[in-house]
This record gives structure tokens, sequence and C-alpha cells, in this order.
């Protein structure tokens, strides 16, 4: 692993950290790509911020997700006409968020919003069983479709075979 991506995979996991001056906390609207983002900060007005790429392989964020960004150029950007004003220094993690919302930097308008823990955010959602070993029999996993065939395009592997089957294959030989 080269120095660099060491260096910003410890930077992120530090729990203890200040804002300087030219730093803000805001949320991430949405994701425009070609890294761009927008973001609404803690005056509510949106705009785009560029993140960097030395994020992108190791950091990922998605829409709700709360990020620092670095504003030291805002008005110059703004003169200038260009839409990109800030740039995003730092992402902000679950426990990181939980410990900022106690303190008094944390900003009053995103009080409400609810950070999302790592651990839900990055699993699928599995498809339940039923204690008959059906999956997803419940009705709100259906919204409105019909059930799906079976494919008669493959063979199904010896263990598998339904016991109707297998009773059929034995009436034949007697």
């Amino acid at each position: 692993m080269n120095r660099g991506r060491r260096n910003l995979k410890q930077a992120a996991s530090e729990q203890d950290f200040t804002l300087e001056e030219c730093q803000s906390i805001a949320q991430v609207v949405s994701l425009r790509g070609s890294n761009q983002i927008e973001i609404m900060d803690a005056k509510g007005e949106n705009s785009l911020a560029l993140f960097p790429a030395k994020f992108r392989e190791s950091m990922w964020i998605r829409r709700g997700s709360f990020v620092v960004i670095d504003h030291t150029g805002k008005e110059k950007a703004q003169e200038a006409g260009s839409k990109v004003t800030s740039i995003v220094c730092k992402v902000l993690f679950f426990e990181q968020i939980r410990l900022l919302q106690k303190s008094p930097e944390w900003p009053e308008i995103f009080r409400d919003a609810k950070p999302i823990p790592a651990d839900e955010s990055s699993q699928i959602p599995m498809a339940k069983q039923d204690g008959d070993g059906e999956i997803g029999s419940s009705d709100e996993s259906d919204d409105g479709m019909p059930p799906l065939e079976a494919n008669t395009n493959r063979l199904r592997p010896f263990g598998v075979q339904c016991d109707a089957e297998t009773d059929s294959g034995s009436d034949s030989d007697s």
C-alpha cells in the first residue's frame, strides 16, 4: 500500500478533529459524476463541490452523507463564473458524526438528520426465509408482480430435484 493511501485511511479513522475557520460541514444532496457532488451547507444553500481523486477508490459517499468542505476560494470561483465553489476535505463516518452532533460545531440545520451506520449502509438486503423454507413469501415483496416461472433452459443439479419427480420415476418402473 502506498504512503498516500495509508495516510488517508489513518486520517479518516481518527475520531477527534476540529474544524478550521475556512472549513464547514455539509450534507451531500446528489452525486453529479466526474468527481462533482451537490452539497447543502449549514446555511441551507445548495452548491457544487469537488470530490478529489485521492478519495475516489478509498472513500465512498452517497446521498445523505456528511463531508467537511473547504470554501477558501468560494468568492473567487463565483466571480469567475465557476459552478464548483468548494472542495471536500474529509468524509465523515458514523462515529465521527455522532461525536460532532454533541459538539457546538455541528450546524443547527442538520440536528434532526440521522447518520447512517456503516454496517447497515454497506449490506445488501437479503430475502427473508419463512419457517417453511420459502423465500420472500410476504405480500410486501411481491409488489403486484406475478410469481417467477421455472427456467427450463437449465438443468437442475442432482441434489435439488423435487420429491414429486422421484415419485413419478418410481411409478414408471413398477
